[in-house]
């Protein structure tokens, strides 16, 4: 497969990722509950789904006969497993216990920005002016956007858009981190020692808030979905996506994903779309649109590099 094969097959996988961590939004809210109607401990879905991987994962590797990592490798995997294993999960399970999914899919929609730059800044680039004008103007739709549907008159960000902020940066730290590996480890190979890694945290503390009452079907599915998908096989396209077609490029495919997660959202839960939401949702996206058009330097090479 030549160079530019990979390229278009990398932005194919990325897609098939994104469609894949879309649905994590709204089936992790059904697996969870509300405030109102809570159902599955946060905790338990974030530490359980890691678990359910893991032992998946188990199986996968000795099944391949991969290659232990080397001893370099250990450090990014451990920094990826933080970012994408515990932290993102953990912080949106809490925060879709206070807000609706549509909500979540507009704030999480910055997160191509913040890979971008996260990226960039590992991989020794320096992204235009252009390009760092619509990361500001793409997180600033983002904080006007939570300051509305906040409540308060003070615009004050709300607990859950705290949560949800975190779980961008936890995600795009994951991402480029298990990035920096895929070349050397092969893209299922990182997600899998991730998951293998954190076992001996994950397996206790989802035993320790397991549910001790009946839990309807629905919140199951929702679970099985985040524990099989959204921290498993997407995972598998994604980091493939990434080695194949590049970190800063691939990462803005992530611009479909909150229209993606809305329509999810609304077949699964219901949920209301109303005007600004999309409103806003559109201009977010614009931003990342036209971020991925800004050029990215290298700081070795005098050359530019598509975003």
């Amino acid at each position: 497969m030549n160079d530019a094969q990979k390229h278009r097959w990398g932005l194919w996988l990325g897609l098939l990722g994104v469609v894949m961590f879309a649905a994590t939004l709204p089936m992790t809210r059904l697996a969870v509950g509300t405030q109102e109607a809570p159902l599955l401990s946060p905790w338990f879905v974030t530490f359980g789904r890691a678990a359910v991987a893991g032992v998946l994962s188990v199986v996968y590797l000795w099944v391949t006969r991969s290659p232990r990592p080397a001893d370099h490798e250990w450090r990014p995997l451990g920094v990826a497993a933080l970012g994408n294993v515990v932290g993102f999960p953990l912080c949106l399970g809490l925060a879709l216990r206070e807000v609706e999914a549509v909500h979540a899919a507009v704030v999480v929609g910055i997160l191509p920005l913040a890979t971008a730059v996260m990226g960039s800044w590992v991989t020794r680039q320096r992204p235009s002016l252009g390009f760092w004008l619509c990361a500001v103007t793409g997180t600033a739709l983002v904080m006007v956007y939570m300051g509305l549907h906040g409540g308060a008159a003070s615009w004050r960000l709300s607990h859950a858009d705290l949560l949800l902020l975190g779980a961008v940066l936890f995600a795009a730290l994951g991402y480029v981190k298990g990035g920096q590996v895929t070349q050397s480890l092969g893209a299922e190979q990182v997600i899998c020692w991730m998951l293998v890694m954190s076992l001996p945290l994950t397996l206790p503390v989802a035993w320790y808030f397991a549910p001790d009452q009946p839990i309807p079907t629905p919140s199951w599915l929702g679970f099985v979905y985040v524990s099989l998908f959204s921290v498993w096989i997407g995972f598998f396209a994604w980091y493939r996506g990434l080695h194949w077609g590049g970190m800063v490029r691939v990462s803005q495919v992530q611009l479909l994903q909150p229209f993606i997660a809305m329509v999810f959202a609304h077949w699964l839960l219901g949920e209301a779309l109303d005007a600004t939401t999309v409103l806003f949702a559109l201009a977010v996206i614009a931003t990342v649109f036209l971020g991925r058009k800004m050029p990215v330097y290298s700081l070795t090479k005098s050359s530019s590099s598509n975003s």
